[in-house]
């Protein structure tokens, strides 16, 4: 698994405001919301895959993180 993938989350988990549209996106269009992650990544320079992502956030242990993924499931 990439390690961008943790080091991206973190910049995410950091930032509410990202934090925030992601989440609002999730729920609206869950596989805009995978894009958006993915391109976020490439403006950071943490270039990651859609199944990178799936597989970190498959394999977190954070509650928040958890409850984000129930509510948007469905692209993810």
């Amino acid at each position: 698994m990439s390690g961008n993938a943790a080091e991206l989350y973190k910049l995410i988990k950091a930032d509410p405001e990202k934090k925030q549209d992601l989440f609002r996106q999730a729920l609206q269009n869950p596989k805009g919301a995978m894009q958006a992650i993915c391109k976020f990544g490439n403006e950071m320079n943490l270039p990651v895959t859609s199944e990178e992502v799936k597989e970190y956030l498959s394999n977190i242990d954070d509650s928040e993180t958890k409850q984000w993924l129930l509510k948007a499931r469905g692209g993810l």
